[in-house]
């Protein structure tokens, strides 16, 4: 979306030769993105991630024992 708004006020600025012309509406452009993209919108959480709990990451984290490392010791 920002680079949309990008192009099209470069197009704008430069068919016109206005470079305040160009600035005020990629300015237009930022702020409409940020008014779009920061808040925390519902449809943003429409599928939310299920985050594991610490310990139980710490516990996925360590090696596990394994067969194959058991007998090539053997």
């Amino acid at each position: 979306m920002l680079v949309a708004f990008d192009v099209v006020s470069f197009i704008v600025g430069y068919v016109i030769g206005s470079f305040r012309m160009m600035m005020l509406i990629y300015a237009d452009g930022v702020v409409l993105t940020t008014l779009i993209t920061v808040p925390n919108w519902p449809f943003f959480n429409r599928n939310p991630l299920n985050w594991l709990n610490p310990i139980e990451a710490e516990r996925s984290l360590k090696p596990g024992y394994c067969k194959e490392e058991a007998s090539e010791n053997a």
